[in-house]
């Protein structure tokens, strides 16, 4: 190939790299096919619980300090603080059956329930897992980021004047007003190109997509 001047620039021969003889070329990284169903890296995103875990932690480590502090007391001979003495009268006081006991007892199973829903669910609702391409990456999409993208496709449509879209784990509803062509026409393009947009966002579950299409001025 010879060097060429002119207008434009100067055109050169790049060098060319070449494998050494006997030398094996790097394997390349595994890819793990997206097409099928949620495998084990396709599962929802775990959500760390950072404030319910801090304050349970300071609640406890409240509550565990104060006690120990006035057993230490009682232990040195000084009397125990006033709160124990009086929630220890009422304790013994009080029968099972009585309103502030089971209001009480109420509020402490409703709080063991949040704290175990929360420690067996995953969270992060908003974050949509994404197929595995490669099984050391996990990717995600924001349900907002979704419903930008095929409101964004709805508005290419011909017809279509408006479209609000809502995406949910299983579902995403599109909401289009068009102001011209016919409702079963736009409807159906709607649905062939929201459907190959849902394909393009790489969900790991795509969710289903539910279309509906309305004149200008008329309530839904």
């Amino acid at each position: 190939m010879s060097d060429h001047q002119g207008s434009e620039g100067t055109t050169q021969r790049l060098p060319v790299v070449e494998r050494a003889p006997g030398s094996t070329p790097a394997p390349s990284p595994p890819v793990i096919d997206g097409s099928g169903g949620g495998g084990a890296s396709e599962r929802r995103f775990w959500s760390t619980r950072r404030v319910p875990a801090g304050i349970v932690a300071l609640l406890l480590l409240g509550a565990a300090g104060l006690l120990l502090y006035d057993v230490a007391a009682v232990r040195a001979g000084r009397p125990a603080m006033s709160w124990r003495r009086h929630l220890a009268e009422q304790l013994a006081r009080r029968p099972l059956d009585d309103t502030w006991v089971l209001v009480g007892t109420g509020i402490a199973a409703l709080l063991g329930l949040w704290l175990i829903a929360l420690a067996i669910t995953p969270g992060l609702r908003a974050l949509l897992p994404m197929r595995a391409l490669h099984p050391d990456v996990r990717a995600g999409l924001h349900r907002d980021a979704a419903a930008l993208v095929l409101r964004d496709r709805a508005m290419e449509v011909a017809g279509v004047q408006s479209a609000r879209v809502r995406t949910t784990r299983r579902h995403a509803d599109v909401r289009a007003v068009s102001h011209f062509r016919e409702l079963d026409d736009v409807r159906a393009d709607l649905e062939r190109v929201l459907a190959e947009a849902i394909t393009g966002l790489g969900l790991a579950r795509p969710p289903a997509l539910a279309v509906r299409v309305r004149r200008p001025g008329k309530k839904e």
